[in-house]
């Protein structure tokens, strides 16, 4: 199976950036694949142009109401198929608190649904924070993909993350399988290689050794609700999010 998290607790480190595009170049090598939109903040949904209406076209529905995921899809045109956010997923913390049981249920319901099998990998955009929704994101993954920006609050954000990580696991009874993506990464500047070094020698294996460059079209196609394979197909951050995808079917981080 191939359920893969985004996740930092850190902002604007390009988590969904990577998410979304990530999932578009999937979809551009012919697998079905699915996004799941855990942020209340809901860009992943915005970018792909699938707007809930209200809290029941997310997974609030699913926790309230053991909802199926599969009622919640809605096929975007860049043919990433969505469960989106709203605003009202904010509410999951104060409505259902953290017993395993919730922390667990989009877990349960992808296995139930069979969700993210060999040739459907899911895709899930987290909020930075560790609360109901990025728990369930954890729960549920098979790897999480650990975006951090080239600078150095960004590298303590990952730093405390597996902090997080090591302290689940005991929970969870394994290692959750992760990888560290240097994201706009400027080559002229000094701090982006000092950063690199840092995240290797803390971070070993589980780096990626595809970086994601400061890339114009990167940072224009949120703006224009596009992938960047929609607005650019042939820039730089198109062929880097191609090279991610390839470095991560060679290393069966994705099946």
């Amino acid at each position: 199976m191939s359920i893969i998290a985004v996740f930092n607790q850190k902002g604007g480190v390009g988590k969904t950036t990577t998410a979304v595009n990530l999932a578009a170049a999937l979809t551009r090598i012919g697998r079905v694949t699915y996004g799941i939109d855990l942020d209340p903040q809901a860009q992943f949904s915005a970018i792909t142009n699938v707007i809930a209406r209200s809290g029941t076209d997310t997974v609030l529905s699913m926790f309230q109401s053991n909802r199926p995921l599969r009622e919640l899809v809605k096929e975007s045109a860049s043919k990433i198929r969505m469960v989106p956010a709203h605003t009202e997923l904010s509410k999951v913390d104060a409505l259902f608190g953290k017993g395993f049981n919730v922390v667990n249920k989009l877990n349960s319901a992808l296995q139930i649904e069979r969700f993210g099998g060999k040739d459907t990998p899911v895709l899930i955009d987290c909020n930075p924070m560790v609360g109901v929704l990025s728990l369930n994101a954890i729960f549920a993954c098979t790897g999480l993909i650990v975006p951090i920006s080239a600078d150095h609050l960004s590298t303590k954000g990952a730093m405390q993350i597996e902090k997080t990580l090591s302290a689940l696991e005991q929970v969870l009874k394994r290692r959750v399988n992760r990888r560290y993506l240097l994201t706009r990464f400027d080559g002229r500047r000094r701090m982006s290689w000092d950063v690199l070094k840092q995240v290797e020698e803390h971070f070993g294996a589980d780096v990626c050794r595809t970086r994601i460059g400061e890339n114009v079209s990167l940072a224009e196609s949120p703006a224009l609700n596009k992938t960047v394979f929609e607005h650019a197909p042939d820039s730089r951050g198109a062929h880097d999010y191609d090279e991610l995808l390839k470095e991560l079917l060679e290393q069966g981080f994705i099946e």
